[in-house]
């Protein structure tokens, strides 16, 4: 029983899954798979997360926050680099995990995956809808306040859930219907619309950083780690820094267990691994530059912004907009929202492309029903049903959760992804040393170790009720494995 749960799905087998009807359009090349990196990373992070991470968590110390985050991810990236140039076919992680750690912790971090793009979708949607919401706000348009925003969301100067008055979020749920209707044409028309969008957010956020500078006022970021530069905690009990009103970990390491969730895009770029042209050399590339650039990007924004306005006065929903609202630059607050607009636009577009392909690998394995989550549509070429599904959820959550919820959510799954995946690195490399490698982690073991290691700490530091939730979602995963998965495993039939 214990030996076909960890029965592992050799790299043969995966590469054979690469030839008939079910194999996807190889379209993209080094420069549109960084593009759809940048595309994910670039958009929340910059344009929401950056305002209730500083506000609530690190104050200017968030500058260092995104250090931290990057250098996490930095790991993770190098280990994924290596692993998506090994097995270029679709399903990022959870096939790593199928090919080195077993079945069972495959299916475990095919879940987490389902819950990292899906509700990372639904955060990126909650983010568009305000700064929609700001744009038309602009020529005096509003919404019923029914229609503005999530029915309830978290206070943290209470510690506790408040009402907002609304009853959904129409915004978030009508831009979520329209990349669905999109995704479904292609992967070149998803890509082509990627690029133009990712092209006018990267100047935008160019503009910010160059006119905000001439705004900074270096008093703002006095003093600059309000909070500490602590927040390290042990399943979400804090044990080194501030603890808020609701018990949770304040400090420049609790804002980067918040804002990692600005990363997740460059794990995409593993997950369209079977539709690039080249995916040896060109995968390698996509991540890791797509990665250093926006790092950089955020550093850059983060100190503009809390240098314009003191981090107790930033907006939680759309804070780059009204920093240049609050210094009396409107004109920028109008090309800053169209650029937001365009720019989380994106993200969502990258998150709702991924979720189908890994869901698509899954089901090839027979631990989904293959006729509905494998289906690839004969002309598209595209995964439909589990596009359309993957719509419907988003749609769902994003209309009905706010945004605190979602975010924290996404981290906990991403970090428990990245740890899965460094890990899976140092069993490769024992268990087929051999094996073609194009690109390789650089400084082995170390960087998988420390990737490892920085992950579970930023895990840690997450509230309690994050935990609580992680463990809801594996419990409920366990049940369709346990119900499902395991009878209909197609690498475990033949053993």
């Amino acid at each position: 029983m214990a030996s076909r749960l960890f029965v592992r799905k050799p790299v043969s087998v995966l590469h054979k899954e690469l030839e008939g009807e079910h194999r996807l359009q190889r379209a993209l090349g080094p420069l549109q798979l960084t593009s759809l990196g940048i595309g994910a990373i670039v958009g929340t992070g910059i344009f929401v997360l950056t305002g209730q991470a500083a506000h609530d968590k690190a104050g200017p110390a968030l500058m260092l926050s995104f250090v931290v985050a990057g250098m996490a991810c930095v790991f993770a990236a190098l280990c994924y680099a290596e692993f998506a140039a090994m097995v270029p076919v679709a399903g990022s992680a959870y096939t790593y995990a199928y090919a080195t750690l077993g079945e069972l912790p495959a299916w475990i971090i095919g879940w987490d995956l389902v819950l990292e793009y899906a509700v990372g979708a639904a955060a990126v949607a909650h983010g568009w809808s305000h700064y929609f919401q700001d744009f038309i706000g602009i020529f005096g348009v509003e919404l019923p306040r029914e229609l503005r925003s999530a029915p309830f969301d978290y206070d943290p100067a209470l510690g506790e859930l408040v009402s907002t008055g609304s009853i959904l979020d129409l915004p978030a749920i009508l831009v979520t219907t329209a990349i669905t209707i999109i995704l479904l044409k292609g992967i070149r028309e998803s890509a082509t619309l990627n690029a133009v969008m990712v092209a006018i957010k990267l100047a935008v956020v160019l503009l910010v950083i160059a006119v905000g500078a001439f705004h900074v006022d270096p008093d703002n970021w006095r003093p600059f780690a309000p909070f500490g530069y602590g927040g390290l905690g042990f399943f979400g009990h804090p044990i080194v820094g501030e603890i808020g009103k609701g018990g949770e970990p304040l400090g420049m390491l609790a804002g980067a267990a918040t804002i990692f969730f600005s990363y997740i895009g460059f794990d995409s770029v593993a997950t369209h691994a079977e539709e690039a042209r080249n995916p040896q050399r060109d995968l390698p590339i996509g991540i890791v530059a797509s990665l250093v650039i926006c790092t950089v990007l955020y550093i850059a924004v983060t100190a503009v912004l809390t240098g314009m306005v003191p981090y107790t006065e930033l907006s939680i929903d759309a804070p780059v907009s009204d920093a240049f609202a609050r210094v009396g630059l409107p004109w920028a607050q109008l090309i800053i929202s169209v650029g937001a607009v365009a720019g989380i636009t994106s993200v969502l577009l990258v998150l709702m492309l991924s979720q189908p392909r890994v869901l698509l690998a899954i089901s090839r394995d027979g631990l989904l029903p293959k006729r509905f989550f494998g289906a690839v549509h004969p002309i598209f070429r595209t995964p439909w049903k589990s596009t359309f599904l993957t719509g419907f959820v988003v749609a769902t959550l994003s209309a009905l959760l706010p945004l605190r919820i979602l975010a924290e959510l996404v981290n906990i799954g991403t970090l428990l992804a990245f740890a899965f995946v460094c890990a899976a690195v140092l069993i490769m490399r024992r268990t087929a040393p051999d094996a073609p490698r194009p690109f390789r982690v650089p400084l082995y073991p170390l960087t998988p170790i420390l990737g490892i290691v920085v992950c579970l700490a930023l895990m840690f530091s997450l509230p309690t009720e994050n935990w609580l939730r992680l463990a809801a979602w594996l419990l409920l995963g366990f049940a369709i494995y346990f119900g499902y998965s395991r009878k209909h495993s197609v690498v475990t039939a033949g053993k």
